[in-house]
């Protein structure tokens, strides 16, 4: 089979980067954002990118259920179905997360689309938001974080909504999904004025084709391979510090979804860049800015780890499939994300 031939850390490597480039496309090309959809609806009176999360996020769910309706995909064993809910962590990490994206200005996967377009203050956030994620995960705070909250895989229930709502009515989990899924694209896409935003979305729907392709991608490799695969989808605050250490340790590593989907991310970000006519280097010339995001960025790191995912890995990921912890995650990261913007308009001790 010519899995063997390739490799299913290069094929998980591919699948990642597909879904990557069209996430880094989505952000250079349709402005989809998580920030800019927040700072546009509390300060801009838009809910256009809000919207596109709709659509992202509608058609993201309706295709994975579909692929778990056909087969393709096993819910239970996806990464935020496989392991048991704790609600105060994804509360903790969410406000955490969401209050340092807005001292760093972006969150991971934003800063790694702009660092596409060519800033390099993102560089910087990436680099610590990496560094503080893998600190939590494996280093000195993670001592703290599995006292907290120590992560173990569910054991009776799946903790999922569909799967939830499908105990108490016996209809199928899949079915269950796809109305969800099918309810929250309608209700995004209700006001004409924004069914007339034909790239609002188009992209929305690109971002949450990403997703789909990641869950039957790893999910294909999971059941032909040999090797013990996690299903899994994008997030990027792990990853982020994943790819830092294969940088560094490349010649005794190999290739994962997590390095493929941070660089498809970059590379479609500089594609979609290229594009708009919108590369050019950028750099930071003020420190107290520096100083707030790196701040921001660690905070982001060590957030995203105890909610188990970013605004991207809850937001979309988890969201995708109807997992307890993704509205709950997202409503603490908009709770956190809009002190942090209000104290940033107000006046921020720590960025004086």
């Amino acid at each position: 089979m010519w899995i063997d031939v390739i490799g299913e850390g290069n094929l998980a490597a591919i699948v990642g980067g597909i879904g990557g480039i069209l996430l880094g496309l989505a952000a250079r090309l349709g402005r989809f954002c998580t920030l800019g959809a927040i700072e546009d609806f509390f300060y801009g009176e838009s809910d256009i990118r809000l919207r596109m999360w709709g659509v992202a996020l509608g058609v993201a769910i309706i295709g994975t259920f579909a692929l778990s309706a056909t087969g393709l995909l096993s819910l239970p064993e996806t990464i935020y179905l496989d392991f048991r809910w704790m609600p105060l962590a994804s509360i903790a990490g969410g406000l955490v997360f969401g209050y340092g994206m807005a001292l760093a200005g972006n969150c991971g996967y934003g800063a790694l689309a702009r660092l596409g377009g060519g800033d390099l203050r993102n560089f910087m956030i990436v680099l610590v938001m990496g560094i503080a994620a893998y600190a939590t995960i494996s280093g000195p705070f993670a001592y703290v974080r599995v006292w907290l909250f120590p992560a173990e895989r569910a054991a009776e229930h799946v903790p999922g909504i569909a799967h939830s709502i499908a105990n108490w009515t016996g209809f199928a989990p899949s079915t269950i999904g796809i109305i969800i899924g099918a309810l929250i694209l309608g209700f995004t896409l209700a006001p004409a004025r924004v069914r007339r935003e034909r790239k609002t979305i188009f992209w929305g729907g690109i971002a949450g084709l990403s997703v789909i392709i990641a869950w039957a991608g790893t999910q294909w490799i999971a059941r032909h391979g040999f090797e013990e695969l996690q299903v899994v989808s994008h997030t990027f605050a792990a990853p982020l510090g994943e790819s830092i250490l294969w940088t560094m340790t490349a010649s005794g590593t190999t290739l994962s979804f997590a390095l493929g989907s941070v660089a498809g991310v970059w590379i479609g970000a500089f594609i979609g860049s290229l594009i708009k006519g919108h590369f050019r280097w950028e750099a930071c010339e003020d420190p107290r800015e520096l100083r707030r995001q790196i701040f921001g960025a660690a905070l982001m790191g060590v957030g995203a780890v105890v909610a188990m995912g970013c605004s991207i890995g809850q937001g979309l990921s988890a969201f995708s499939v109807l997992a307890w912890s993704a509205p709950i995650t997202v409503m603490a990261i908009f709770a956190g994300a809009a002190l942090g913007l209000r104290q940033l308009i107000a006046g921020f001790s720590i960025a004086e």
